[in-house]
C-alpha cells in the first residue's frame, strides 16, 4: 500500500504541490527519502522516528521509501516532517486508509511530537484554499492561516497525538481564530520632535504623499536619520488586500510576528554592510531580500555610500520594475519589491564639506570621490534629493513646532485618496504616483502651458534623461494633489524641479524658474 499526502514547495511566492508518497515493503529496515531533499528533508527521517517513538510507536523492521513528488524539483525545508509522519501513520495502520486524503500538511516535527512553527504557512493556505483542501498546519500559526479565507478549513494541532486524536474522533480541533500581528515597530516618532528642516520635512511629505524615493544629503547629526524613522508615522496604514500581500512575503521568510496578518507597513533598515543577496534575495536556499521585506513600505539605506557598489546597483532593477529576480542554475523565482526607497548619506567622508574649519583638506576632491560611489542610473532612478543643512544652536533652543506627524498624515491621507479615486476610475491596479508609468502618466498628469514649458526648458538646460523628465512629472503631479489642485501648474513643476538638484561637490546647472 501507498499512503499519500500533499503538502508545498515554494518558488518565490508561488506554491508548487508536492505528492508525499509512503511505501513499505518486506526487506532489510531501511528509511530512505528521495526526490531531491535538501539536507532539512533529509534528516526528517529522525525527527519523524523520535517523535513516533514519544507517541510510542516504533517504525516496523521493513523497507521504508518515502517519494517527494514531483521528484525534479528541489524540496527544502523542515514543513516536510508533519506530511512524512501521516503518511507514515497511514501506511503503518494507525491511520485508516483514505484519512489524509483531501488534506494538505505543514509542520515540524520536535522529538517529543509537539509541532514547531514553520515558514510558507500564509501562502500554502491560500494555496489550500484555491483547492478545497484542508490545511494541517502548527498551532502557532492557525491564526495566520485562516485569512486565506472563511471557507477554508485548518486543523492546527499543538501536537501530533492532537492530530490523532482528532482524525479517530476523540478530540475535536476547533477552527482557529483569526489574529493580527502585533505591532513591534513601537510608538511612532513625531516629526514635531525635529527643530528646523523645513524644507526636508516637506521633500518627506512628498514622498509619502506619492510613494516617491527620497535621498538626503547633510553632515552628521544634522537629523537625516531622525527624518527617515519618522516616516512610517505619516504613511497610511495597510489596505486588506495590501497587510495580505504583506504578510505573503513575511510568511515565507519566517519573519511573520506571532503568526498573525500584518498591520502596519514595513520599515527596513539593513547595516551597509548587506551583501548583494540580502539586499535583493537569494543565497543558497532563495529567500525574499530587504526589497522584499520592505513591499509596500520603506527601505531605509542609510549611509548609501558605504554600501557595496554591487549591492547597490542591484537595486535598479527592483526600483524600476517593483519586482526582485533571483536566477540561479537551480531555480529562476521572482519576489514582489514594490517599496520606497529612503536613503541618507555625508556629503563627504568627514561629512563637513559646506563648513571650511572642519572639512578635510582634501575638499573637494573627497567630495566626488565618495560621491562617486553611487551611478548615474542609480541617482536617476530618485525621485527626491534634498539637502538637510546642520541645524543652528539658536534653533535648537527654539519651542517645538506646532505641526506634528498626525497634521502631514492627514494631508498625506487626502493626497492618497486622490490618487485612488483617480486611479481606479481609469481602471488601473497603480496605488500612488510613483507607479504611473506611459500613457497612465500622461492621463493623470496633463500639464498647462505654462507647467510644460518650464519644464521643456529644465529638461534641456539640465539635460535631463526621458526618466528624470517623467519622475518630475509624477512629483509634480503628487504635489498638485497636496494641493488641492486637479492641474498641474507652474508652481507645482517649479518645486518638483528643485527637488531634482544635484549632490553638493557635483557640477551644476543654474536654472532660473
Amino acid at each position: 500500500m501507498v499512503a499519500r499526502i500533499t503538502t508545498a514547495a515554494f518558488q518565490g511566492t508561488q506554491v508548487q504541490p508536492v505528492d508525499v508518497q509512503v511505501h513499505m515493503a518486506q526487506g532489510l529496515p531501511s528509511f530512505t527519502i528521495v526526490g531531491l531533499p535538501n539536507k532539512a528533508v533529509s534528516e526528517a527521517k529522525e525527527r519523524v522516528r523520535a517523535a513516533l517513538s514519544a507517541l510510542g510507536l516504533a517504525l516496523p523492521p521493513k523497507r521504508i521509501t518515502v517519494n517527494l513528488s514531483p521528484a525534479d524539483t528541489l524540496k527544502e525545508g523542515s514543513h516536510f516532517d508533519l506530511p512524512i509522519a501521516l503518511g507514515l501513520l497511514t501506511a503503518m495502520g494507525a491511520l485508516p486508509e483514505g484519512e489524509i486524503a483531501g488534506h494538505m500538511a505543514l509542520g515540524e516535527l520536535a522529538l517529543d511530537g509537539t509541532l514547531t512553527a514553520v515558514s510558507g504557512v500564509l501562502p500554502a493556505a491560500i494555496h489550500a484554499h484555491g483547492c478545497n483542501l484542508v490545511l494541517i498546519c502548527p498551532a502557532k500559526q492557525g491564526g495566520e492561516a485562516v485569512w486565506a479565507g472563511e471557507a477554508l478549513s485548518v486543523l492546527a494541532p499543538q501536537s501530533l497525538i492532537e492530530l490523532l486524536n482528532h482524525f479517530k474522533g476523540v478530540q475535536l480541533l476547533k477552527r482557529p481564530q483569526a489574529t493580527l500581528a502585533p505591532d513591534l515597530s513601537g510608538p511612532h516618532l513625531d516629526l514635531a520632535d525635529i527643530k528646523g528642516q523645513e524644507s526636508a520635512k516637506r521633500a518627506l511629505e512628498i514622498a509619502a504623499a506619492g510613494g516617491h524615493n527620497l535621498l538626503m544629503s547633510g553632515p552628521p547629526g544634522s537629523g537625516k536619520s531622525l527624518l527617515a524613522r519618522r516616516l512610517p508615522g505619516i504613511l497610511p496604514p495597510l489596505t486588506p488586500s495590501e497587510a495580505l500581500e504583506v504578510s505573503m512575503i513575511h510568511s515565507l521568510s519566517g519573519t511573520l510576528p506571532e503568526g498573525g496578518l500584518m498591520r502596519t507597513r514595513p520599515f527596513r533598515d539593513p547595516h551597509h554592510s548587506a551583501s548583494t543577496a540580502a539586499l535583493v534575495g537569494g543565497g543558497t536556499q532563495v529567500r525574499p531580500g530587504e526589497v522584499s521585506l520592505a513591499h509596500l513600505g520603506v527601505l531605509f539605506l542609510d549611509e548609501l555610500p558605504e554600501f557595496q557598489r554591487p549591492a547597490l546597483e542591484a537595486l535598479r532593477q527592483p526600483i524600476e520594475s517593483g519586482e526582485a529576480v533571483v536566477a540561479r542554475a537551480s531555480a529562476h523565482v521572482s519576489f514582489p519589491a514594490r517599496f520606497q526607497l529612503i536613503a541618507a548619506m555625508n556629503p563627504c567622508r568627514c561629512g563637513h564639506l559646506d563648513d571650511a574649519s572642519q572639512a578635510c583638506s582634501r575638499a573637494p576632491k573627497c567630495a566626488e570621490d565618495y560621491q562617486g560611489r553611487l551611478s548615474g542610473p542609480l541617482l536617476d532612478r530618485i525621485d527626491l534629493h534634498v539637502d538637510v543643512p546642520q541645524v543652528p544652536a539658536s534653533d535648537l533652543a527654539l519651542p517645538p513646532p506646532c505641526e506634528t506627524s498626525a497634521d502631514v498624515k492627514a494631508r498625506v491621507a487626502a493626497a492618497r485618496a486622490i490618487q485612488s479615486e483617480r486611479f481606479e476610475a481609469l481602471n488601473s491596479d497603480a496605488r500612488t504616483n510613483a507607479e504611473a508609468d506611459g500613457r497612465l502618466l500622461e492621463s493623470i498628469a496633463p500639464l498647462d502651458g505654462a507647467a510644460k514649458l518650464l519644464l521643456a526648458d529644465a529638461a534641456a538646460r539640465m539635460r535631463l534623461s526621458a526618466r528624470a523628465y517623467h519622475r518630475i512629472q509624477r512629483v509634480a503631479r503628487t504635489v498638485a494633489d497636496l494641493d488641492g489642485s486637479q492641474a498641474i501648474l507652474k508652481l507645482h513643476v517649479a518645486e518638483a524641479l528643485s527637488y531634482r538638484r544635484r549632490l553638493p561637490g557635483r557640477q551644476t546647472v543654474s536654472m532660473s524658474a
